[in-house]
């Protein structure tokens, strides 16, 4: 016997993807994140291909999971998904110390992020599908 199945967060039509230990600071992060936010996943995906931002590789690959998990765990059209979601997370961060004159240190601190992306799917309108 096992613990009873945890209920689905989520509604029927979302799914989600979460990057953890990301190098990056979440103030840097969360402008990447705001570039995707309510966008459809074509749009969201080709403006984090061609964004300079280092780290869009990796917020690329976790939109892509998240597409993935949509498909395959739930079933869902991924012509119809938007990113509905996209927020960020502090995470550990590094402690390190910066030796300076006359014998004194200053500390340095190197954080870590993450981000969770929820998209889900939005069916077109009666209105637009009759034009």
């Amino acid at each position: 016997m096992g613990k009873p199945k945890r209920p689905r967060s989520l509604g029927e039509t979302e799914a989600k993807a979460v990057t953890r230990n990301l190098r990056i600071s979440p103030q840097k992060l969360n402008l990447v994140a705001g570039l995707i936010r309510g966008k459809k996943i074509n749009q969201a995906l080709a403006d984090l291909e061609f964004s300079r931002k280092r780290i869009a590789g990796d917020v690329r690959k976790c939109v892509m999971s998240a597409v993935a998990n949509a498909e395959n765990n739930h079933g869902l059209d991924i012509d119809d998904l938007i990113v509905a979601e996209a927020y960020v997370g502090k995470n550990l961060t590094m402690k390190r110390f910066h030796a300076r004159g006359r014998g004194r240190s200053s500390s340095i601190l190197k954080p870590f992020a993450q981000i969770t992306i929820v998209v889900r799917e939005k069916k077109p309108d009666a209105a637009a599908a009759a034009e």
